[in-house]
């Protein structure tokens, strides 16, 4: 499942994949990129013939940005539409994470990552797109999968933090927000030895994507979840330079070191938030002192922007998934659906509908969604709706606030979350901590036996009327 060439080979038979020949790595990839996410229903795209390099040094974007190819990302078929993927996912990313320790990953000798080991270093060689006009250089990590080991349990994790082309294509930023996994293993290793180890697969089946984009519990490496996604242990290589583990079969990757004083200026860079961040501020810059390719290399991207983006489909709906199998952990009675809306980048706007019980439950369900590992990373607004809501239409959503929500009583306000420092309210310089408001869009409780009646057909009358006059329907 997880050799991204045989997915294309399987996208472009299912009609899910397009070539693009002749685009320019400075800004055309980027632009071509933005409009296909906005039409109707996006394909993945193959950029060939790159502008100043030889065919076959291909870009791909747009790889989980329909249904059809998410579902098939995660080894869920070819024929998903959004409800089958809300049904199928309703209990799959805690299976994986359960099952996680029956595919663990799998070191072998060799794969087709090492067809090619440079170490005089040239990340230019490849076609590394500028992604967004106001970035400020070559972003090579934007699809990418940063893999760091935590100093005392040795375990592995990967993450996805943007990377920038540094020194003429000698060396590259990662940008690591503090709270992630991957700044965690740095900092430890930075206490124990002063350096750490790193690497990045830069082109990859997108599952890796998928792991690495997500909020893997601390525990589970993102290569088993892989595994238990693909019902088979994934086969990694070990790094030369540093033995980190890194996919047999990835296209494209680097290995080497970092170091607390060694930081190159980085940005701005157009991120998920739909806001340029980054301010030229120094970042952590790896010591590349490997690079490893296949023949006819395919470099991953996934860029942002103002949502819709590249990857904003498929981290609503994998956030939803998994904020929805965390509030089940809880016990959280009466939950009837979640949606971490892509409007928000699947993080900032989470919405829960709840079959109310008890006085409180309403503001219970917000305050846990709110402060849920897997889901208070740069929330902003949690809304709580009843069940007659549909949490995925904003519409909905917003009609029951305008109604049930009497902003003196029922939006409050936490304040000092996790924040980022891509959030475009943080300054330069300012601790990333944000605020949240939780509002609760549900019918006073009190008021459950008494509250008005919804104006709508019901149902059953809907339904027979439909059955009457089709031709209504279209």
């Amino acid at each position: 499942m997880t050799d991204l060439r045989k997915w294309l080979a399987e996208a472009e038979a299912a009609g899910e994949a397009q070539t693009v020949e002749g685009a320019h790595w400075e800004l055309e990839i980027g632009a071509l990129s933005q409009v296909n996410y906005r039409r109707g229903t996006p394909k993945a795209l193959v950029f060939d013939s790159i502008k100043d390099y030889a065919p076959g040094m291909r870009v791909l974007s747009g790889s989980v940005s329909n249904p059809r190819l998410l579902g098939s990302v995660l080894g869920l078929g070819w024929d998903n539409t959004d409800e089958d993927l809300v049904e199928k996912l309703a209990v799959k990313p805690g299976e994986w994470i359960e099952r996680s320790g029956d595919f663990r990953a799998v070191t072998v000798a060799d794969g087709p990552l090492l067809s090619h080991v440079d170490d005089e270093i040239d990340l230019l060689k490849f076609p590394v797109p500028r992604w967004h006009e106001g970035d400020g250089g070559r972003y090579i990590g934007t699809g990418c999968a940063v893999v760091t080991r935590d100093y005392d349990t040795g375990r592995i994790n990967l993450g996805a933090y943007r990377m920038q082309v540094q020194d003429e294509g000698r060396s590259v930023s990662v940008n690591i927000e503090a709270g992630k996994h991957g700044a965690q293993h740095l900092r430890r290793w930075f206490e124990a030895e002063g350096r750490a180890p790193i690497a990045a697969s830069l082109g990859h089946h997108p599952a890796y994507l998928v792991a690495a984009g997500v909020e893997v519990p601390g525990d589970v490496s993102e290569y088993d979840y892989v595994g238990a996604m693909a019902g088979a242990p994934v086969r990694t290589v070990a790094g030369l330079a540093t033995g980190l583990p890194l996919p047999h079969d990835a296209e494209i990757a680097v290995e080497g070191w970092v170091r607390p004083d060694h930081k190159r200026p980085e940005g701005p860079f157009g991120e998920w938030t739909g806001y340029y961040s980054g301010s030229r501020d120094p970042i952590l810059t790896i010591d590349v002192e490997k690079v490893y390719y296949r023949d006819n290399p395919i470099l991953l991207g996934a860029p942002p922007g103002k949502p819709p983006h590249d990857y904003s489909y498929m981290r609503t709906v994998m956030k939803s998934a998994i904020i929805t199998d965390s509030l089940r952990k809880t016990g959280l009675p009466g939950l009837r659906g979640v949606w971490a809306h892509e409007a928000g980048g699947g993080r900032s706007l989470l919405i829960v509908a709840i079959e109310q019980r008890y006085a409180g439950h309403a503001r219970q369900a917000a305050y846990l969604t709110s402060q849920l590992p897997s889901a208070a990373y740069m929330n902003r607004f949690t809304v709580v709706v009843d069940h007659d809501v549909n949490p995925r239409d904003l519409g909905e959503v917003v009609w029951a606030m305008c109604g049930r929500t009497d902003p003196s009583i029922d939006i409050e306000v936490m304040k000092r979350t996790w924040g980022s420092r891509v959030d475009p309210l943080t300054l330069p310089g300012a601790v990333a901590f944000n605020s949240r408001a939780v509002i609760d869009a549900c019918r006073p409780f009190e008021r459950l036996g008494d509250f008005p009646a919804v104006a709508e057909s019901s149902p059953d009358l809907v339904a027979s009327v439909s059955r009457r006059w089709p031709e209504v329907l279209g």
